[in-house]
């Protein structure tokens, strides 16, 4: 009998932030999370977030109290959201242009990148929306 090995499996992120509700707001409206559990303990506030639908696939996990953070302009460390279409892409970089939190316009880079913007969330990460890539929709 074969028995294929056992791997680890991500299951989550944690974020220690700031202000917890401007990032639940942020991740719900930008990204089309919902949050799926929250737990209160004295000053500690304990939030997860998922997809709709991969509730038990992945989740971020949002805690208050941290700092935001300072990323330099060359700092491309981020979360990555497929979108469907190209104009989805725009759509919503029109929106975070319109919020104040836009950090790299659309643009179009060789196979596998893709067509993409990025956005600042209200702690500091960095999240990129992106099309055309061989993750996720489109």
């Amino acid at each position: 009998m074969n028995v294929a090995p056992h791997y680890p499996r991500l299951t989550h992120i944690a974020l220690h932030v700031r202000d917890i509700e401007a990032c639940i707001r942020f991740y719900c409206g930008f990204c089309g999370m919902v949050e799926t559990h929250r737990r209160e303990s004295g000053h500690q506030t304990i939030v997860w977030l998922a997809e709709p639908e991969r509730e038990q696939d992945f989740i971020f996990v949002l805690m208050n109290g941290g700092e935001d953070l300072q990323l330099s302009p060359h700092d491309y460390r981020h979360f990555g959201f497929a979108l469907p279409s190209r104009e989805a892409v725009d759509a919503l970089a029109a929106r975070a242009r319109a919020a104040g939190c836009l950090v790299w316009p659309p643009r179009d880079e060789p196979y596998p990148v893709g067509y993409y913007c990025g956005v600042r969330d209200p702690n500091g990460n960095y999240v990129e929306f992106s099309h055309g890539q061989p993750l996720g929709p489109g």
